[in-house]
């Protein structure tokens, strides 16, 4: 990423800062005639940018950013207790994964050691460092997990090799995918790390990873806990610093891929792709209302076709499944999540998390 924080490819004890109150705000109007719908902006005790949400539930939510930041609610976004990982400080945590109140993970991107993996098992109080990149192109973008051992995490490709790390001990241990359980990368294909959501997995050993900044934008996708993987083409324009930043599914068959031109924050382009077949096929959707890049996309649990797409121009909403979309809010954000029961948080710059409740 480059130092003004727009995402590209490739080079593209825990500071207790306190506890602050839910802040009080009207709820936005409800678009396109939703029967409930609030965006409540919440106090997160830093100013750091938060580029990605992991929700576990309605109550425990993860979110990190910059200089080393992390934070954690336990009631559901009233209170932020927010910390540093020690020694970590220049490190952007541009995704984190967690599976309950102790335990996360944590990823750094960055070139070469700046893409790191940490994990707690203890809420926060200690993080043991997992991995460090040995390779001074890689850059690892996203990173997610099936269960508590089971996990992958991406990077942009190196010398026409896709990076994925997999584990199977909870990241005690990290090793390479072999080449031949991956298609080949196209020139310059990679993942954007702008909110941990271009790799994602659901129960059952699915996993789907979106690319950009090749030629062309494409899927991959495995049903096997990745020991084997297929590759398609998304009809999202590729390119030097375009094609897809995000992916999100609602089930087994129903999953949009959304992403645009990083490089053109102005520029108009078809930026959504939709699958009802899994990934084996995607069509074109609707266009965000905004310009520029969808940053990162989530599907709102219980709440059939509903997608919430945010990007540093605002965030839009869409109840079709991407085919119509309607202004969410104005303000900027890069990252994205929401809980089983369908209650979301998004973030981004100076520390801004606000709670989505959509149904």
């Amino acid at each position: 990423m480059s130092a003004d924080g727009t995402p590209r490819c490739g080079t593209l004890a825990p500071l207790c800062l306190g506890m602050a109150a839910l802040a009080a705000c009207a709820p936005n109007p409800a678009p396109g005639g939703a029967s409930r719908l609030t965006v409540a902006q919440q106090v997160s005790g830093t100013t750091a940018l938060l580029q990605a949400v992991s929700a576990v539930d309605e109550r425990v939510v993860w979110v990190s950013g910059h200089a080393g930041t992390w934070a954690r609610t336990l009631d559901g976004g009233a209170t932020w207790s927010v910390g540093r990982v020690p020694g970590a400080d220049t490190l952007q945590f541009r995704d984190v994964h967690a599976l309950s109140a102790d335990l996360a993970w944590l990823l750094s991107a960055g070139p070469g050691a700046l893409s790191r993996i940490y994990r707690t098992t203890d809420g926060g109080a200690t993080w043991a460092l997992q991995f460090t990149n040995d390779m001074p192109r890689a850059f690892y973008d996203c990173l997610s997990f099936w269960d508590a051992r089971r996990g992958l995490a991406y990077s942009d490709q190196v010398d026409g090799r896709i990076m994925l790390l997999e584990t199977s001990d909870g990241g005690e241990t990290w090793s390479l995918v072999p080449g031949d359980r991956l298609p080949a990368a196209l020139p310059g294909e990679g993942g954007f790390a702008a909110s941990g959501t271009c790799l994602i997995t659901r129960p059952g050993g699915h996993a789907w990873i979106a690319t950009g900044n090749g030629p062309k934008a494409r899927v991959l996708h495995s049903a096997d806990y990745g020991q084997s993987w297929s590759v398609v083409e998304a009809p999202v324009a590729g390119g030097r610093a375009a094609g897809l930043a995000t992916i999100t599914f609602r089930d087994d068959r129903h999953g949009a891929a959304l992403g645009g031109p990083i490089g053109d924050p102005e520029a108009r382009s078809d930026n959504v792709a939709v699958t009802t077949d899994g990934g084996r096929t995607w069509q074109l959707a609707g266009r965000t209302t905004y310009p520029g890049a969808v940053y990162g996309a989530s599907y709102v649990p219980a709440a059939g076709g509903t997608i919430v797409a945010v990007s540093p121009k605002g965030a839009d909403l869409s109840r079709d499944d991407g085919a119509t979309w309607t202004r969410l809010d104005s303000l900027s954000y890069w990252g994205i999540g929401f809980a089983p029961n369908g209650t979301g948080w998004i973030t981004g710059p100076r520390g801004r998390i606000a709670r989505v409740d959509i149904r």
